[in-house]
Order: structure tokens, then sequence, then C-alpha cells
């Protein structure tokens, strides 16, 4: 191997504190809430406060790192050569220091003295401009004198070569600067170039420049500009060794081997196997990370624990189908902890026995899940064979389908998600029938309120305009309480009628004074900011995946309803709602009291 892993982490920190820069290590790759993900994914997301104005708690405006994040929005793609769920971005930052000039060189010194590349070779993308910002000539001009050839500069427009955050006003923005290299000589056509679709350029970094505020009329120019660098680790790590398998990088060799080895197949020689090879690699990577976190989070059904369950899940899976045992599958936690992550993340090597001994509990727990519900799935599959042999005699066409029912089944009494319904159908030659699936779960619901004896969705008494106010600060009062308590608190049950809500919750402790007054003031100060309450529905998983707020996830359907209030509520949500936060006048909290052992109660009324 060219490089190693250690030694691309090494080269990279090392050359940009050459330059001034302070490593400020990883973050968290749980989010802090900021940012309304529940994941980091991206190495600029945690330095968003300091690209906003804030000055950084080191008090040094060069700062560079190598920062872990966790992204599963395209988790089914996991299994091919190139996707993961855990990975690392290689960041630097200015803060209203250097910039352009400064940086176009340190990244073409970079690329060109510390890796090696040919610059004639090099090519670069910045912003063509449009009516309301200029053509980046400068950063044009900075590259065409440190030698980058004119005909390998192009000129992209706002969807390539532009960073904002989309729907903000009074916010920084630029254009940024990509950087490719071939990955061999020979072209596909005589018009080969990075637009083509053979793959051949490799897209290596970006560079962004934060030189404008976006308005509601524009762009301005900012006086304080920043640089925000991000140059993804494992694609760079592929790169330089020639390689466009991700996993026979040394970040992945040692496991792939020990998974061969158990089970005496050697990667790549069996399409399937070696599919379920990646994902087990990938995935109990990202458990290992999510596990032994500074934050660390456990499986569970909730939240980023219900993210955790569902990897860790989708690998004992697959783990079972290739004919790998737990301890195989705490040898690879073991390769992570000890071989490849040992020196950048050292808080794993102290939660070692911690972490097997979660990975090893979740294992048994779902391998007895499993164990009935693929038996129960065998016996659907069966049945629907018998219905087609039995339907060839009569000419009926019977598809290759499980039925809605049979899917609710399996996930009602034997805690299969949906998703793995498709999945395991899929790999037989079936389909689901997904949308009678939601039918069946939508009968569940009516059937299961009926039972409540004309209780409304949610905890409400009725749908009156008071009882939608209360329920629209259900979900401030959540919010509140996870600033002041912390990101692990979240609704556990409420009730809420026309004078009153009631809302428990997770705490170990009576809360203060002082913690009910903040809880109080917080949800004060947003009643008094006005917040638009907007909803939207979508997958969700996906509502998961950005932070959503939501119980007993594996109850809901496929598409689920998510309410956001302003940027400081999300959540996945039945009940009526407000249509801004502004209708509900004051929040007064009355009383605060234990519920059961570990949960506390808070009463409230709207003033």
């Amino acid at each position: 191997m060219k490089i190693t892993s250690k030694e691309l982490r090494e080269k990279w920190l090392n050359f940009y504190e050459s330059k001034g820069h302070i490593n400020i290590g990883a973050v968290s790759l749980i989010g802090d809430g900021s940012t309304g993900v529940m994941f980091n994914v991206a190495g600029m997301q945690p330095l968003m406060p300091y690209l906003l104005g804030a000055p950084h708690p080191s008090g040094k405006k060069r700062l560079c790192n190598v920062q872990g994040c966790v992204r599963t929005v395209d988790i089914d793609a996991v299994g091919d050569a190139a996707h993961f769920t855990f990975f690392e971005m290689m960041g630097n930052w200015s803060l209203g220091d250097y910039f352009k000039k400064e940086k176009t060189a340190w990244t073409f010194e970079l690329l060109t003295k510390v890796f090696g590349l040919d610059k004639d070779k090099i090519c670069v993308t910045v912003f063509e401009g449009n009516e309301s910002v200029p053509r980046d000539e400068e950063t044009a001009g900075y590259l065409k004198a440190l030698g980058i050839r004119e005909e390998n500069i192009y000129y992209k427009g706002k969807e390539d070569n532009w960073w904002e955050l989309e729907g903000t006003t009074g916010t920084p923005c630029g254009p940024d600067n990509e950087w490719f290299y071939p990955s061999t000589d020979k072209k596909c056509s005589p018009n080969c170039d990075i637009d083509c679709k053979c793959g051949r350029y490799v897209e290596i970094g970006n560079d962004v420049y934060m030189q404008y505020k976006k308005t509601e009329n524009g762009y301005i120019p900012l006086k304080n500009k920043n640089v925000d660098t991000g140059f993804g680790f494992e694609r760079m790590l592929m790169f330089l060794n020639g390689i466009t398998d991700g996993y026979m990088t040394d970040l992945f060799v040692d496991v792939i081997a020990s998974l061969e080895r158990a089970i005496g197949v050697k990667y790549g020689t069996d399409e399937s196997i070696t599919k379920s090879m990646r994902i087990i690699a990938d995935h109990m990577r990202t458990t290992v990370m999510l596990i032994g976190d500074k934050n660390g989070i456990l499986p569970s059904n909730i939240g980023a624990g219900y993210i955790l369950r569902r990897i860790m899940r989708r690998a004992i899976r697959h783990a079972n189908k290739i004919g790998l045992k737990t301890d195989n599958l705490l040898e690879v936690a073991k390769i992570y902890i000890e071989k490849v992550y040992n020196e950048a993340y050292p808080l794993l090597v102290e939660k070692e026995s911690f972490i097997l001994d979660e990975i090893k509990k979740e294992i048994e727990k779902f391998n007895k899940a499993l164990e009935l519900g693929l038996k129960e799935f065998d016996k659907v599959i069966n049945g629907i064979e018998r219905h087609k042999q039995f339907a060839s005699k009569t000419g009926e066409i019977v598809k290759d389908e499980i039925n809605g029912k049979s899917a609710f089944r399996l996930y009602d009494t034997f805690g299969f998600p949906i998703e793995l319904t498709v999945e395991l159908a899929g790999e037989r030659g079936y389909s689901v029938d997904e949308e009678g699936f939601k039918q069946a779960f939508a009968e569940h619901q009516e059937k299961s309120k009926a039972v409540q004896q004309g209780e409304f969705k949610s905890g409400l008494s009725d749908t009156g305009e008071q009882t939608t106010k209360y329920h629209t600060a259900t979900h401030l009062l959540n919010a509140a309480l996870k600033k002041v308590l912390g990101e692990n608190c979240h609704q556990m049950g409420s009730n809420i009628t026309p004078e009153r809500l009631r809302f428990d919750f997770p705490c170990d402790h009576k809360m203060t004074e002082e913690e009910l007054q903040k809880t109080q003031d917080i949800v004060n100060e947003w009643i008094k900011a006005g917040y638009d309450v907007t909803h939207e529905e979508m997958p969700k998983t996906k509502a998961v995946e950005i932070g959503a707020e939501h119980q007993f996830i594996e109850r809901y359907p496929d598409i689920v309803t998510v309410y956001s209030i302003g940027d400081v509520s999300k959540e996945i949500c039945t009940g009526p709602h407000v249509k801004n936060a502004s209708e509900l006048g004051k929040f007064k909290i009355v009383k605060e009291e234990s519920s059961s052992a570990g949960v506390r109660r808070i009463k409230a009324i709207l003033e």
C-alpha cells in the first residue's frame, strides 16, 4: 500500500499545522441539535457557530482536524464498493484570517508536493457567476498563477460551485473551488473531461470561500471572510492508492481477512457474499463508533438509538446469512478498536469492554426475534408458492408479492420493520405490497383508537382550539427540556385537555427551581419569536435521519408527517397544531412531580 490511513491522517494534520493551524480534534458523532440533524454528517457542521461569527473556544482563527461523520440516508446502497455509513472528512478553516490566495496555494502544494500529483493533470472548477454574484475570476487567476493549465479550469453554475444554507438569510455563503484528478491517463473518448460519466476524473476535495452575506434582496460582501475546506478521507485514501474498492484500503483489509477466515470464502469470488461482507464491515465499524463515542448511544427504539439498532440488526442478519457467529462479529469490532482506530480514537480502547458487551447483548436479543420471524416469513413465502401451484390449474395469476396484511403481521407480532421484510423479500425474488402494509397499519391504529374510548391521537381529549394550542406547546416543552436536561430527555407520555397539558419524561431527580424556570423561559422565548409551524410528509427513515423526535418508531407506517416549529422543534406527529407559535400566549409550569421510578411529570397551562 502506497500510503496507509494513519499516514494520510498524519500528513494532513502535519501539513496544516505547519501553516499555523491548530488541530482541534474530532467532536462527537452525535449532533448537538443546533443544525437540525441527528448525526454530524459533514466535517464543517460542528463549526457552523464559528463560521457564523462566534469566536472559537481555542481563540485561534486557523483550525484543522479529521472529523468522523455518520450518514444513513443511503444505507440501502451500502454493500457496493463505495458507500459507507461512517466516514471521515479532512478539514481546515480560516475564521476571517487568510483567504483565496493562501488557500489555493496550500491545496496546490499539498496535492503536488505532499501527495505527488502532476500539476499538469490537476483539473479545477470555479463559480461561473450569475445575475447576483460575479464570476470568480480571482480564484481562477490564482490557480493559473500556480501552474494549473487554463484548459483544465472549468466554470460551473450555482448548483455545482456555490455553497449556502438553503432557506436562510443573514448567513455566510460563497463560491467553492473543487479539485479533480484523472484516475488513468487513458481517455474513453476525445471529449473525455471532468463532466464525463466514465468515472475517469475523481473529485478529491473542495475549498469553499464564504465571502458574501445572503440577504432577502441578494448577496452583499462580508467584512470577515471565511475558508472551509473538505476532503473525504476514505475517498482520498482510495485515490492515492489507486484503489476503486473502498473495502480494500487498510481501514478494512484486516476485517475482510477475518471474515474470509471465518467462512472460508474469498472476498470478491461470490457477489452475494461479498455484498454481505461489505455490509458487515461497514455497519460494525459504525456500531463501534457510535457506542464508543464520547456521547455514546445504545440501541433502542427511539432517536439515534433506533438508527444504531437498525444498523446493528442489518449487520447481524447478514452475518447469519453467510454463517458468521457472535464471536466473529466481536472479532470484527476488536480489529477496529485495537488496530485500525486505536490511535485516532483512543476512547474506543478505554470503552472496549463496554462496546463489546453491548454488541453481544444486541446480537442475542435480535437473534431470538429473528429466528421466530424468519420461520414466519418462510411460511408466508411457502403459502404464496402453494397458491401459485393451485392457481396454475385454474388459470389464476398470482403475483410474487407479500400482501400488506402478512407484512403487517411480521411487523406487529414478530418485530420485523417493513424495511427488513422488503429486503428479505427482494432476496427471494418477491416484492411487498407496501401500500397494503400502510393500510393494515392504519386499520390497526383505528382499532386502537376505538379501544381508547374516544381519546384522540397524541394524547388529546378533543381537537378544539385550546387543546390544539396545548398540543403544540408540548412540542416546545419537549424541545426545551432537551436543552435544560440533555438530548436524552424525551416524551414518555402526554395527556392534553382544554385546560392544561401533562407531559412525562425521563429524569433521575426532582427538577430544581432554576431548571423549571429556565425551561419555562425558553418556551416563552420561542413563543415570542413567532416561529411558523409547518409540516411535511416523508419516509420515516428520512424523518429519523433528520432528527425528528418520535416514540416507538417501529409502530409508524413508512410515510409519516413531521411537524417543525421554526428551527427549534421537529417531531413526527399526527395531532392538530396552530399555524404560528405566537398564537399560544404565555406558557406557565404549574407543577412538577414524580410519575413513576425515573420518570417526572410536568403540568402546565397557557395564559
